[in-house]
C-alpha cells in the first residue's frame, strides 16, 4: 500500500479499502462501510468466527463486547478467545477498511522504522494503541455461522477450496443467479465428451462432480470430483480423480491421477501414474503437507 501513496493521494479518497488477493468469498462492502462509520471508526478489520484450534493459523482479533479491537496477534500458539465464547477465536480476513489519512499517516511513520512493515504485524498493532479500530464479523445472522471464507495461499488449501466448489452443494455457489462470480474468459468451443463404449474394456467420456470448463475434451477418459480450466484434454482410459488441472493440460491414455495440481502446459505421458505412491512422487515432484501433488508449470515429465 506504502508503494502507491502517489496514487493514493492523487485520488484523495475519504476511506481506503484494502483487499487481499488470494482468498475467496463474497462480501457485500456497503454492510462493512455502515458498520465502520456508525462506529466512528479509523479503521475496520473484517474477521470471521473459527474454532480456536485452527485459529493459529491465522491473525487472530481480540475484541471487547463493544469489537473494538484490543489487541491483534498474527498466528498466535494460543488464539485469544471472543467474548461469550470460548471455544471460539475471531480470525482476520485480511479486508482493512480505513479513514484514509489516518492509515497513510501511520504508514509514513512505519517506513522509516526497522520492522516487517506489514499491516498484521505492525501496522494494526501499532494503530490499536492510539486509534478507534474494530472488528466487523463477517456471519450470517439468521443461519448464526461465519459466512464461506478462504484463505487459498498455501497449495493445500486451494486444493481443498477447488474440490469445495466441485462439490454437490458448497457454501461458495458458482452458479447462484443471486450473486454472479463475473471473469476473464476466452472464447473457446464447449466442452465435449466422446466415447460411450459400455462394453468391457470399452472407452467410456465421463465427468462426475466436476467442473469441466470450455474446450476440454474428455475422450475416452474419466473426471471425478475434480475442477478442469479451459482446453484440458483427457485421453482414453484415462482415470483424474481429486484434482486441479490447469489450461491446456493433456493427459494421456491409462494414465492415472489422484489428488494433484497441474499447471498450465504440462502433457502427462500414457500410462503415468500419479497421487497413489506418495514416497515416489516426492522424488519427482513437490508434494504438499496434505499429500497433494504439485506439478509446475510446462514441466516435461519422462
Amino acid at each position: 500500500v506504502y508503494q502507491n501513496i502517489y496514487f493514493i493521494e492523487k485520488e484523495s479518497p475519504a476511506y481506503l479499502l484494502i483487499l487481499s488477493g488470494d482468498h475467496v468469498y463474497k462480501m457485500d462492502y456497503s454492510e462493512m462501510f455502515s458498520f465502520h462509520v456508525s462506529k466512528g471508526a479509523v479503521g475496520t478489520i473484517a474477521a470471521i468466527e473459527m474454532d480456536r484450534e485452527k485459529a493459529s493459523s491465522f491473525g487472530v482479533v481480540e475484541v471487547d463486547e463493544e469489537s473494538r479491537v484490543i489487541g491483534f496477534k498474527e498466528k498466535p500458539k494460543k488464539p485469544k478467545s471472543m467474548p461469550g465464547s470460548p471455544n471460539q477465536a475471531l480470525v482476520s480476513m485480511g479486508v482493512y477498511l480505513f479513514n484514509t489519512q489516518d492509515v497513510l499517516s501511520e504508514l509514513m511513520s512505519d517506513a522509516f522504522r526497522s520492522t516487517a512493515h506489514d499491516f498484521g504485524k505492525n501496522i494494526i498493532p501499532d494503530m490499536i494503541e492510539t486509534k478507534k479500530l474494530f472488528a466487523y464479523n463477517f456471519k450470517d445472522e439468521n443461519k448464526k455461522e461465519a459466512k464461506y471464507w478462504r484463505d487459498v495461499g498455501a497449495l493445500g488449501d486451494y486444493w481443498e477450496a477447488n474440490m469445495e466448489i466441485a462439490s454437490v452443494d458448497p457454501m461458495f455457489d458458482l452458479y447462484d443467479k443471486e450473486w454472479p462470480v463475473r471473469t476473464y474468459q476466452p472464447q473457446h468451443p464447449p466442452a465435449k465428451f466422446v466415447f460411450a463404449q459400455e462394453r468391457k474394456g470399452g472407452r467410456l467420456g465421463i465427468a462426475l462432480d466436476s467442473i469441466v470448463c470450455d474446450g476440454c475434451i474428455i475422450s475416452g477418459g474419466r473426471v471425478q470430483n475434480s475442477v478442469l480450466s479451459p482446453n484440458v484434454r483427457v485421453n482414453s482410459w484415462a482415470d483424474v480423480r481429486e484434482s486441479v488441472l490447469m489450461e491446456n493440460v493433456e493427459i494421456g491414455r491409462h494414465c492415472k491421477i489422484k489428488k494433484a495440481i497441474i499447471d498450465k502446459d504440462v502433457s502427462v505421458p500414457e500410462g503415468t501414474v500419479i497421487g497413489y505412491d506418495i514416497e515416489s512422487d516426492r522424488k519427482r515432484f513437490h508434494v504438499s503437507a496434505e499429500g497433494v501433488v504439485v506439478i509446475p508449470k510446462g514441466v516435461e515429465i519422462k
